[in-house]
């Protein structure tokens, strides 16, 4: 197959993907933002974590919360728990890689609060022990996953969102979550800040 045929494979399969996720991904997606809206309005604040590309995805969604997405707007309390090197490393040397993210939300996590936990196979250890933690402090979880949803989606009380995409491409996985990710962007912002 030619570099130009293998392109338009590719987006054929993520807009693929896009279609069967619309299906089952909008009431989970709409839930979480409900979910955020509420807390965030309550004077809480949102806490995220995730590996590699899902890092680079809870970083991208406090960037847009703290900073704006499309509209003017004051910025929302969030912190993306992948960012600070020097905690990372200590705690994953002194403790071990898989409290990386506990360990923080141990001391900066709140009753109340939100955990967005992105794994896209749902069984990212240092993520499972973020979602651990947070719920010891009686934090809420928005946990964006795919494939079966691993062992995150058994750790999940009726009062967290699973928001799982219908994929076993890591990749395909990936775009859902960021596309999510806006979602969520967009309509916090419509809900919390149409009429200013």
């Amino acid at each position: 197959m030619s570099t130009d045929a293998n392109i338009e494979s590719i987006f054929h399969a993520s807009i693929k993907t896009k279609q069967k996720a619309v299906g089952e991904l909008i009431k989970p997606i709409s839930d979480a933002i409900g979910l955020m809206v509420g807390q965030l309005e309550a004077g809480n604040k949102i806490l995220s974590c995730g590996n590699g590309g899902s890092a680079a995805d809870a970083q991208h969604f406090s960037a847009e919360l703290l900073c704006r997405f499309e509209r003017e707007r004051p910025s929302l309390p969030a912190i993306a728990l992948t960012t600070d090197t020097s905690t990372l490393t200590a705690v994953g040397n002194d403790y071990h890689f898989d409290q990386i993210f506990a360990k923080q939300i141990s001391s900066l996590g709140q009753t109340g609060d939100v955990l967005l936990a992105i794994s896209t196979s749902g069984n990212s250890p240092n993520v499972v022990e973020a979602i651990k933690m947070a719920q010891q402090r009686n934090m809420h979880v928005v946990a964006l996953t795919g494939r079966d949803g691993g062992k995150i989606a058994g750790l999940l009380s009726s009062s967290d969102v699973e928001i799982r995409v219908p994929s076993d491409v890591t990749a395909r996985i990936q775009e859902v979550h960021l596309l999510t990710i806006h979602c969520f962007c967009d309509q916090i912002d419509e809900i919390m800040f149409a009429n200013n």
